[in-house]
Order: structure tokens, then C-alpha cells, then sequence
């Protein structure tokens, strides 16, 4: 197992709307994707390019959303996790299961339409994080 490229991070969000104008006005995005619901997730998601990885918007889809805790902390939003690419998802899955880090949830469709699964914060300095079969990899 290594570490793989880092394909976005994951910003949480009120209002992607409002988001999207930031990265537009104040950044200079010129690729921004459509905005989609989803809803096993709990979350509406939008990416924004740049030219080596992603930004990940994420707004909650209702109260009970994973995000809400995360921005009554932080009302106007912030950097909420990153991502890494792995080559197969079941053999990282057991990698970190093996080194004692604890994973948040079953593996389970991400945004990308690919395998993924968060590690908790406490087991990677601070940072959650979730780790994502690459789409090039992905069947």
C-alpha cells in the first residue's frame, strides 16, 4: 500500500450557491460541474476543477446530515476531509483495518461513482480522510 494522488478535497458548505461564486469570483474557477443530490449520503455535492485535483462542495441535503455538526462548529463552512486514490479498495480497506485505524462506515458509492470509505480523524493526525478506488481502477 502507498499512498495514492489526492483527487479532492472535500469542503463543507451552507450554500453551494454561494460557494461556487467564491471559487468563480475571488479564484478564478472556470470548470465547475453540476451540482448533484446524494441522498444516501445525506449530501448535495458540486466539484469545482483545478488543474491537479478537485474541490469538493458539500451542502447538507437535511437535518439529519453528516455535515450539520460539522457546520454548526463552523457556521460559514471549511475543509471538512481529503481524498486519496487507491488502486483497489478492499486491499486498502484491510491495510489500515490492519494498521489499527478505525473506519467510519461500510465501504459504500462515492460521489465519483466509485468504492470508498473515511478513516477517522484521531487515527490520521487530525484529518479525516477517505480513500477512494481510483475510477481508472474501478470495475
Amino acid at each position: 500500500m502507498k499512498l495514492g494522488r489526492l483527487n479532492h478535497v472535500g469542503v463543507a458548505t451552507p450554500s453551494i450557491e454561494r460557494s461556487v461564486a467564491t471559487y468563480r469570483e475571488t479564484m478564478g474557477a472556470e470548470v465547475v460541474r453540476d451540482p448533484f443530490d446524494l441522498p444516501a449520503q445525506g449530501v448535495r455535492v458540486c466539484f469545482v476543477d483545478t488543474p491537479n485535483s478537485q474541490i469538493e462542495l458539500i451542502e447538507p441535503l437535511g437535518a439529519d446530515s453528516p455535515i450539520v455538526k460539522f457546520l454548526e462548529r463552523n457556521p460559514e463552512g471549511g475543509q471538512h476531509h481529503v481524498c486519496f486514490e487507491v488502486p483497489d479498495i478492499e486491499a486498502a480497506h484491510t491495510w489500515f483495518d490492519g494498521k489499527g485505524c478505525r473506519i467510519l462506515g461500510p465501504t459504500r458509492i462515492g460521489a465519483h461513482g466509485t468504492p470508498i470509505f473515511f478513516l477517522h480523524p484521531k487515527d490520521m493526525g487530525g484529518v479525516l480522510t477517505e480513500i477512494m478506488e481510483s475510477p481508472k481502477q474501478a470495475h
